[in-house]
């Protein structure tokens, strides 16, 4: 029973963001980059870039799939094949 509940939780995603400092997102699969600045998040619903500044993550739990981010949080975005492309691709947005 535990573990449909484990495998339902993984298939969707919730996002909560308290007072633009603390961040938990569910239904992550894998964190690809982060630094100070910017974290990319490989997630159910796609790559989600979070901007932001001191940005530190807390704990990443395989089990439930969810992440805990702590620092000054400016933008969420999810990059996917339906939005209109920025010039320059994906890696320049990453390094501006």
């Amino acid at each position: 029973m535990a573990d449909d509940k484990r495998s339902t939780d993984r298939e969707h995603q919730n996002i909560t963001l308290r007072d633009r400092r603390k961040l938990i997102i569910t239904g992550v699969h894998n964190v690809e980059s982060f630094n100070e600045e910017c974290v990319v998040v490989d997630t159910v619903l796609g790559l989600l870039v979070i901007r932001g500044i001191d940005m530190h993550i807390n704990k990443l739990d395989v089990e439930s799939a969810a992440l805990d981010i702590e620092g000054e949080i400016g933008l969420l975005e999810y990059l996917d094949h339906t939005a209109p492309q920025r010039r320059g691709g994906f890696l320049s947005g990453l390094f501006r």
